[in-house]
């Protein structure tokens, strides 16, 4: 197709952008290397908050600098008396500063030089408790034992430098290979929906109480790390049945800093004429000591417009529009040297309007969507002079969200779409409050070493809310929304549709790390859940081992166990729906039964149950996944790490919804039936290759399978209830991607640029055909769109610059690039004509276009 207007220009201002870095580069590299440019230094002084909440100079410090790439030659230095430090006779260019202190955490910063500048460095180190220490030892060793699970791992600079479009966390989890966004742009973790995977941030956990979902934002600027476990760690988590991701959140800085970033707003054009703002995205983070050495401070801000076009529907009504605010504040009180208190507060409104349209869905039928909500924890961790550290945990989260439609009119389902105003409105104001004590011991010396944490968690959630639908018409053959056909079917609603449910879990943990040779590593658990509403007694086994061969070249590492998930809230009040009355009136289709209303009873059988006797007092069961994974990672070389990983995990106890119609009578069952079960396997191969200092790649092939029954209580209910409920199959998952390529990485090219690439390649997202009645015809998901293919890039350069009238002239860093997404232009078709009377049948539509920015910004 040809390249719109709005491409041409943006890919010639990308020209022009790149053009003119490369001149500045070209004659800042001509300065240094002349003969006659001028050396400068770098110095600076090393600090430390004591236990006595004083902020002293550390002596006799080893300070390393590394050079500027090719050489990257290291020298090193040592603090004098008051912790001062110095390197002179340097030339102009990028260099890293490191200092190392057993106790505390490793401090590195990164310097650009400029031709004959003196620059000033400080260093303040920050206290390391045992939980850190304990990785770090691991790591120390040539064999990393500490993990026996396959996780992927992201730290801050990689989400940095990462081109993630919407400054959304989520963006980037899909770069594991187990995590597979979906065209309707959630998540699926392990061939799982997202609501049934956990989210934890600073070990707490950080969803939906009702649904699950990943809907409480995080901004990416306070995240310090992100790990993606797709089988289970430890015998500490629990409450989920897909995948593990956790959170670790940036400590409050010991001195003052900010940043700014994405604070040029981007424009909409049609036809050569600017129609208004396309995005405006800034993001704020700022922070330092209100009490030097006392109480240290965060916040980090985060605002968001968007307005997202979708192809395949006509402008203007083909966009969704996004308003959204995040703030995180964080406060960190240094009782003492070994005793650290947190307290953050994360506020998050968020509006989705037309969330979710698409070629088959205008924005007449589709539905907004409204979240807001709070978040306040509070973490304490001491550890106490025998080594013994005592962790507590507590997080309240109150979460309001709603959704509704742009009218009143009755819904229409026809061949070649949706017409008239989404069905369903409803609205829940949910409670959570969390709390979780542990203890790690001393390590113990019996047949080798062993670091033994237990504890305890307690989680209470509770909601009230409300769910209101109109009727739905489903049209038959040859009807459209400019010229209705007859009703086929029409699905009415009777009742309040009022629910009330709490739960509440109490789990019991304990954990061995168990190191009985420097080559071997064993990890044993089991964790014990009682639920209000799920299982009497939930009892989950984990154990895990990594053993090393030839010198801690090869490991082999594998791990298994049972994880038992929370109980939907939905499914607490589910009889509470309102009752569906099915009437279908096309005698073609129906036949005998054409006229007839069936009402359909919203019950609950337990597996194993008979039909004929729903079960009223209580649900008796929750998700249980077992999981195992077996691995090995060899050192090809120094700079190349290849890893083969196989996964399986199978989740039984599901909750499906699954309407039984009666063979006789007008009396039928929407039922609620714990009998689900979903089966995922993978086989990964994945490289990682380190440039040196210049930077470093990730690439991984996987084949999975995802199995399981359709019908989920996830999958119907969430977001947004389905109109049409077609009987439970078991089958292909929608998210099943058999075969899949995933490459990322980061490396510095000439003049200090950095280009950061992400390609994904993997097998077309699956489709099922239905007919005028919305069943299946064939068999679910087992037609495919065309191979998904994307290249994402983002490239910029550091610029320092020098504010006057500052202490020590300090230097501030202007960030400027640009950034691609779907870089090639490739026809990701994302929406399908795919009912069988639809005269487009077997017609795909709708593709994201190639979108280009710019990367602005600044900081310290």
């Amino acid at each position: 197709m040809p390249t719109s207007s709005l491409d041409r220009a943006g890919i010639i201002f990308l020209r022009l952008l790149l053009l003119c870095g490369l001149t500045l580069a070209v004659l800042a590299r001509q300065a240094v290397a002349s003969p006659q440019a001028a050396l400068g230094s770098i110095s600076g002084k090393v600090t430390v908050t004591t236990s006595e909440e004083a902020t002293n100079s550390l002596a006799d410090i080893p300070v390393k600098l590394t050079g500027p790439a090719p050489e990257h030659s290291s020298q090193t230095a040592v603090t004098d008396s008051d912790g001062r430090y110095s390197f002179v006779a340097l030339q102009a260019g990028s260099y890293t500063l490191e200092v190392t202190l057993v106790g505390f955490k490793t401090w590195t910063a990164t310097v650009t030089l400029a031709a004959g500048q003196a620059a000033i460095q400080d260093a303040a180190l920050q206290l390391s408790l045992v939980e850190e220490k304990v990785e770090v030892n691991a790591e120390a060793t040539e064999l990393a034992t500490q993990s026996v699970s396959p996780a992927a791992i992201l730290n801050e600079q990689q989400l940095e430098s990462l081109p993630i479009r919407t400054a959304q966390f989520t963006e980037a989890l899909s770069l594991s290979p187990s995590v597979i966004k979906t065209q309707e742009g959630t998540l699926n973790f392990n061939g799982q929906a997202e609501s049934q995977g956990m989210l934890l941030v600073d070990s707490a956990e950080t969803v939906d109480p009702v649904s699950g979902s990943f809907a409480i934002p995080v901004p990416v600027d306070a995240i310090e790390s992100m790990k993606v476990y797709s089988a289970p760690e430890s015998a500490e988590f629990g409450g989920f049945s897909g995948g593990l991701t956790q959170i670790g959140l940036k400590p409050p800085p010991p001195a003052w800093s900010y940043s700014l970033g994405d604070f040029v707003p981007s424009f909409r054009a049609k036809n050569g004429h600017v129609i208004g703002l396309s995005n405006v995205t800034p993001r704020v983070s700022f922070g330092g000591p209100v009490l030097p050495g006392k109480l240290n401070f965060a916040e980090d801000f985060t605002y968001e417009f968007r307005r997202d076009p979708v192809r395949g529907l006509s402008w203007p009504v083909n966009e969704t529009y996004t308003y959204s605010l995040v703030s995180l504040t964080d406060f960190q009180w240094i009782v003492s040297a070994k005793h650290l208190l947190n307290v953050n507060f994360n506020v998050f409104p968020t509006t989705n309007l037309y969330s979710n349209i698409d070629t088959l869905i205008p924005q007449t039928a589709s539905t907004n969507f409204h979240r807001r909500g709070v978040t306040v924890g509070v973490s304490d961790a001491h550890e106490f002079d025998s080594g013994l550290v005592v962790n507590t945990v507590v997080r309240y989260t109150n979460f309001f969200s709603n959704a509704s439609g742009q009218g009143f009119a009755n819904m229409q389902i026809l061949p070649e779409g949706w017409g008239g105003n989404f069905f369903n409105s409803w609205l829940r104001n949910a409670n959570q409050l969390e709390a979780i004590p542990s203890v790690q011991l001393p390590a113990k010396k019996w047949h080798g070493s062993h670091e033994i944490k237990f504890g305890t968690e307690v989680l209470y959630r509770t909601f009230e809310g409300s769910s209101v639908s109109r009727p739905v018409e489903l049209l038959s053959e040859g009807a459209s929304v400019s010229q209705p056909g007859p009703l086929a079917e029409r699905i009415d609603f009777e009742g309040q549709g009022l629910f009330r449910a709490t739960e509440t879990e109490v789990a019991e943990f304990v954990e061995d790390h168990w190191t009985p040779a420097s080559q071997l590593s064993l990890n044993f658990g089991s964790r014990l859940t009682t639920q209000t509403l799920g299982r009497g007694a939930a009892f989950a086994p984990h154990a895990g081992v990594a053993y090393g061969l030839v010198q801690g070249k090869v490991v082999l590492r594998g791990g298994t166990g049972l994880i038992y998930g929370h109980v939907p809230l939905l499914a607490a009040d589910f009889t509470e729906n309102q009752t569906r009355v099915v009437t279908c009136l096309l005698s073609t289709l129906c036949g005998a039964q054409t006229g007839q209303s069936i009402r359909l009873q919203n019950v609950y059988f337990p597996g194993g149950s008979a039909r004929s006797a729903p079960l009223s007092n209580g649900l008796g069961s929750s998700p249980r996944t077992f999981a195992w994974n077996v691995e090995v990672q060899t050192e090809l070389r120094k700079d190349l790490i290849l890893r083969l990983v196989y996964l399986e995990t199978r989740t039984t106890d599901l909750f499906v919804v699954n309407p039984i119609l009666p063979a006789v009578g007008s009396s039928g069952f929407l039922a609620l039936e714990n009998t689900g079960v979903s089966h995922f396997r993978q086989a990964q191969v994945s490289v990682h290759y380190r440039l040196s200092s210049r930077g470093e790649f990730d690439i991984s092939y996987s084949w999975s399978c995802a199995r399981g029954d359709l019908n989920t209580l996830s999958d119907t209910f969430i977001p947004f209830e389905a109109p049409v409920i077609r009987p439970n199959q078991y089958g292909i998952q929608p998210a099943d991607i058999p075969q899949r390529v995933v490459a990322s990485g980061s490396a510095r090219l000439p003049w200090r640029m950095i280009v950061s690439p992400v390609v994904d390649a993997h097998s077309g997202y699956g489709y099922s055909n239905v007919d005028v009645l919305q069943n299946y015809v064939g068999a679910p998901n087992s037609l495919r769109f065309a191979t998904y293919f994307a290249v994402d890039g983002k490239l910029y350069k550091d610029f320092t610059v020098h504010l006057p009238f500052q202490e020590h002239s300090k230097t501030h860093k202007i960030r400027f690039g640009a950034y691609t997404i779907n870089g090639t232009n490739h026809h990701n078709f994302h929406d399908v004509y795919n009912n069988v009377a639809s005269p487009l049948f077997g017609t795909f539509a709708g593709f994201q276009r190639r979108l280009t920015g710019l990367v602005i910004g600044l900081g310290e």
